[in-house]
């Protein structure tokens, strides 16, 4: 008796088994727009979801801004908020932050990072070249993080810091993959680094599109060839984004042909070693920022730009336009609600 019962729970697990369905993600038909801060002269790339209660913001003429989430009204905007006495001058493109502080990287030359804290903003690394232009910002955990710019040398600028953000140092060429000719990155949406666990992808752009791989929080690095359009100095991967330490997804074109969709849309399913062409000739067309929407077993992506908001639900493989409202870059707080940013605005989005 006993064994004829041992025989029947295993016949009705691997039943079970076989009958499992396949996730499937929701479909999101439509977006409910709230604008928080509407300001013609607004002009934003870098934003962060801090926490459940704050999003912060950083704006090309040197201003920062939050959003607090946990007023009774829904959201409350603190804007301006002053970084430095030369803040006109300062044009901040990359945004990064730990549990103690908060960080904004200017393009340009001098090359400015802040610490960002309760009013107290402090320089903490500066680079001065004709060819200095950092672009994106991140942070594998409240120790150690990173930023990538465009080559000063013969190899792309990567800074590094391994002790919360007090001091930051460049990597040398020595030890980094040599850019090939016109080959650079896009400071347009902040997300040309992405980061799982140890894990960290970096998109190049312009006459060369290439992934910037390294498995160790910066310590080693690999660099990957991909399908993506290139050749010019505004073609290639303008956006990144990784759901887990196999798959990734990446989007660009060129932004003076903003309706051209050939080629601009790649997917990873090995780490970023190999990508293939998704969507190709198809829409959506040049996009500046690609997001996983969270939950969603890296199958559902929201691509959006200066030109529109688009999803997918089947890893890029279709598309459909949600809407033509612009924006430079987009965060989620959940499965359901992001943050946007872009030309003249920073808004809620509710996605259903």
């Amino acid at each position: 008796m006993r064994y004829l019962s041992l025989f029947i729970s295993i016949v009705l697990t691997v039943v079970s088994c076989e009958k499992k369905e396949k996730f499937k993600p929701r479909s999101v038909s439509k977006i409910e727009f709230r604008t928080l801060l509407q300001d013609s002269l607004l002009d934003v790339r870098a934003l962060e979801i801090v926490n459940e209660n704050c999003v912060f913001f950083l704006t090309s003429n040197g201003y920062g801004g939050s959003v607090n989430l946990s007023e009774d009204n829904g959201a409350h905007v603190v804007y301006p908020i002053f970084i430095d006495d030369d803040s006109l001058k300062n044009n901040f493109r990359a945004l990064a932050y730990t549990r103690k502080n908060r960080f904004g990287l200017t393009i340009g030359t001098p090359a400015k990072l802040y610490k960002i804290k309760n009013g107290e903003n402090t320089m903490v690394y500066q680079e001065h070249h004709p060819k200095v232009f950092y672009d994106a910002m991140a942070f594998w955990n409240d120790q150690e993080g990173i930023a990538i710019g465009d080559p000063t040398d013969n190899c792309m600028s990567i800074i590094i810091t391994r002790d919360g953000g007090e001091t930051w140092t460049k990597l040398s060429c020595d030890d980094i993959p040599n850019t090939k000719a016109g080959e650079a990155a896009f400071a347009a949406s902040d997300t040309n680094i992405a980061i799982i666990g140890t894990h960290t992808w970096v998109a190049t752009g312009g006459v060369a599109s290439r992934i910037l791989y390294s498995p160790d929080k910066g310590h080693t690095w690999q660099v990957f060839d991909t399908p993506i359009i290139q050749g010019k100095e505004t073609t290639g991967i303008y956006s990144i984004d990784f759901y887990d330490e196999l798959n990734g997804f990446a989007i660009g074109g060129d932004y003076t042909k903003p309706d051209e969709n050939s080629a601009n849309k790649i997917r990873t399913k090995d780490g970023g070693k190999t990508w293939e062409l998704v969507a190709n000739n198809k829409n959506p067309g040049y996009r500046s920022c690609v997001q996983y929407i969270p939950n969603s077993n890296a199958k559902a992506l929201v691509a959006i730009g200066f030109s529109g908001i688009d999803y997918s639900n089947d890893f890029g493989s279709t598309w459909k336009h949600l809407s033509d409202e612009g924006f430079y870059t987009i965060r989620f707080l959940n499965d359901s609600v992001a943050y946007a940013v872009g030309k003249g605005s920073v808004s809620k989005l509710t996605f259903k």
